[in-house]
């Protein structure tokens, strides 16, 4: 991986300095003269290197993020020029940028009708609108694209590239995606929406699409091809078939012997029971129950692959830590959970969440031995929508009307 990182700290330092003193308001345009030899040669590495390097010298999480723009705009030039050798049909990255690419045409689209809404001579907009709304919704399914890249490329990037951070970033820019989308559908709902509110959306929509496209593909993806091994690349794409794709895509799934576990035929110790590896699989899958456990280092070491799990889990975050696992917006809340549990002030947890239709109850319980020494946390996330229509008793079976 030291070929990733430039040896000048000289450089790195040049670079780190510009974006701190552009983050806290010094001309823009006389710092781009006076660091341009080092801007119009700024590496991928170099830029996620520079974003680590501010959010560890203790400058606030939001603060990076509002300036994020200025400094990336700043990189754009040598970053727009970078040429990497893409990767081709069968790899992860492949089919990554293959949703990118449809993503853009669908935004090219909402470009065209929103011209004609705001700029045609139409006496009736009610087609225009419902066509919008149609594209826009239609973005909903690129949030796999998103949950792939937080769930399977992240956690293999955090391990094979040291400064990271930038990821957290690019992730609180999902969750603005998500929002966006949101605003726009429940806008759209009405039949004529305030254009003004509507095309201030549309604009923070377009300003999230675009920026983390390139910022993928010319930063984030090129650093990964080249620190993450070529055989991890492969587990990559075995995960990816559990999370899915989007617009159409179906890469052809390889299953290769050297990726899959072997199962031991060894029965284990439970204490009231002893049971195989296979059982004990089936057993914790066919619970109704999502689980997924941390160790008292903060370190995901388990979760279960429930047939219809509600939070997408990847491989790829075993032994990632779990503040990691979640946007940077809500791990405030992951730390005080486990500080409470840690420090014995608290055994568990409860949440309750309206998601897609759906009642979801989250429960998080501390672990602890026979001593009372804390061993972890496990999360505990169900479906409640049906329990919580349940009405007076079922005593006698009833196919007919069990689920």
């Amino acid at each position: 991986m030291s070929e990733l990182i430039n040896n000048s700290k000289e450089r790195l330092t040049l670079l780190y300095n510009f974006a701190h003193r552009l983050i806290h308001g010094e001309n823009g345009k006389l710092l781009m003269e006076e660091y341009k030899p080092s801007l119009d040669t700024v590496t991928a590495a170099e830029a996620m290197q520079v974003f680590d390097n501010l959010l560890m010298e203790g400058i606030s999480f939001e603060r990076v993020k509002q300036n994020t723009g200025k400094i990336i705009n700043a990189f754009y030039r040598s970053l727009g020029a970078l040429e990497w050798t893409k990767p081709t049909e069968g790899h992860f990255l492949y089919y990554m940028m293959l949703e990118n690419r449809h993503v853009e045409k669908i935004m090219s689209g909402i470009k065209t009708i929103v011209k004609e809404i705001y700029h045609g001579n139409h006496p009736d907009e009610t087609d225009l609108y419902r066509e919008l709304a149609r594209r826009i919704k239609s973005l909903e399914a690129y949030e796999l694209h998103y949950i792939k890249k937080e769930n399977i490329l992240f956690p293999y990037l955090e391990k094979a590239f040291d400064q990271y951070r930038c990821l957290q970033l690019m992730w609180s820019f999902h969750d603005d995606f998500r929002k966006s989308l949101k605003v726009l559908q429940s806008l759209l709902q009405e039949n004529k929406p305030d254009k003004q509110v509507l095309n201030k959306e549309l604009s923070k929509l377009t300003f999230v699409v675009y920026p983390i496209i390139f910022r993928e593909e010319q930063i984030v993806f090129p650093v990964a091809l080249r620190a993450i091994p070529e055989k991890i690349w492969d587990e990559m794409m075995l995960e990816s078939f559990e999370q899915g794709w989007c617009y159409g895509i179906t890469p052809v799934k390889k299953i290769d012997s050297e990726i899959s576990l072997s199962e031991s035929s060894g029965l284990i110790n439970l204490g009231t029971g002893f049971l195989n590896v296979e059982q004990l699989c089936i057993l914790f899958e066919s619970l109704p129950v999502d689980l997924t456990f941390v160790d008292e280092n903060d370190e995901v070491r388990y979760f279960s692959e429930s047939r219809q799990r509600i939070f997408p889990r990847s491989k790829a975050i075993i032994g990632r830590k779990v503040q990691n696992c979640h946007p940077p917006e809500s791990v405030h809340i992951v730390n005080e959970i486990i500080a409470a549990f840690r420090s014995g002030k608290r055994d568990h947890a409860d949440f309750w969440i309206k998601m897609k239709g759906r009642f979801i109850y989250i429960r998080y319980f501390a672990l602890r031995n026979e001593q009372g020494e804390f061993k972890g946390t496990i999360e505990v996330s169900q479906d409640v929508t049906e329990i919580r229509e349940l009405q007076g008793e079922q005593r006698l079976l009833d196919w007919d009307n069990s689920n």
